[in-house]
């Protein structure tokens, strides 16, 4: 069972914007950096997006930066992730992922914990 949920995912139009949602199912992730990933049918699964545990740092993959933000509210156990200006090669499986240990590369194996995924399509 994970111990991370994802929600907000769905069909949106090309040009639409999603707000994704990641909470901690029976775990704290306060002092977690916390990670957004994406992975397209037959691809890698990538980082998205990525958050400190203050939320102080940022981290975003360069074809995301001017569109996407993320965000975390401790109080709240939750991380969001905003998109806009959605495109349909951005359709995809989102997950949200955490890791105690200050990831480098943010790379799939340096987080610990992951959720089930949403998916997002984007298409007319």
């Amino acid at each position: 069972q994970s111990q991370l949920a994802e929600s907000g995912g769905g069909l949106v139009q090309p040009g639409g914007s999603l707000r994704l949602s990641c909470a901690g199912s029976g775990f704290t992730l306060e002092y977690n950096t916390i990670g957004w990933f994406r992975q397209a049918p037959g691809k890698e699964r990538e980082i998205v997006a990525a958050i400190d545990w203050s939320g102080s740092e940022t981290f975003y993959i360069g074809d995301v930066r001017g569109r996407v933000t993320i965000s975390r509210d401790n109080g709240q156990n939750a991380i969001y992730l905003q998109m806009n200006k959605l495109e349909p090669w951005e359709s995809a499986v989102y997950y949200c992922a955490a890791v105690s240990i200050p990831p480098r590369h943010h790379q799939t194996y340096e987080y610990n914990y992951w959720g089930q995924g949403t998916h997002v399509t984007v298409s007319s």
